[in-house]
């Protein structure tokens, strides 16, 4: 399915296993700063070009959230948060020297750019989803769909359990 083909019916992501969230930007707190914030903002595409290529990275979907025009923030999904911190720490990939880089050029930068991360590991069984009439996204794009079954089913009886909760 491609990602901008809308999904007319309810469905849920098929993923029963666990899941790594990953939450990753950075802040513009100063335009003229263009050395020192562009060269960070060009890395991560490359980054997830790389682990897009590899399917024994663990990267499972990658989406880019729109912020505004100083905030760049991506949400990734992960098979494992070991998978997430070997990517990290791999000496041949991209995000090692990118990461050296930035840290080179932030100690002269006085806070001109800002960078975060957040990672969340959500054990199996512990995840719910409902997507209707928009483009697969999220864990849906990570794991695929199924269709959610009749009104009333609440996603997460059917992601963990296959049976209906009472409302």
């Amino acid at each position: 399915m491609s990602g901008t083909e809308v999904i007319a019916e309810r469905v849920t992501a098929k993923g029963e296993d666990g899941v790594v969230v990953f939450l990753v930007g950075m802040r513009i707190n100063r335009w003229r700063a263009v050395r020192h914030w562009l060269p960070a903002l060009l890395a991560m595409p490359r980054m997830v070009e790389e682990l897009s290529g590899d399917k024994d990275s663990g990267l499972l979907a990658s989406r880019r959230l729109n912020e505004g025009p100083r905030v760049f923030t991506m949400v990734q999904y992960w098979e494992s948060r070991e998978k997430l911190l070997a990517y990290a720490s791999a000496a041949g990939k991209q995000h090692r020297p990118a990461w050296a880089a930035f840290n080179r050029r932030a100690r002269g930068a006085r806070g001109m750019v800002g960078i975060w991360h957040e990672t969340f590991v959500v054990p199996a069984g512990s995840v719910e989803s409902l997507y209707s009439g928009m483009p697969v996204a999220g864990l849906g794009e990570a794991f695929g769909t199924e269709p959610l079954g009749r009104r009333g089913e609440r996603a997460a009886a059917v992601r963990t359990e296959g049976e209906p909760v009472p409302g």
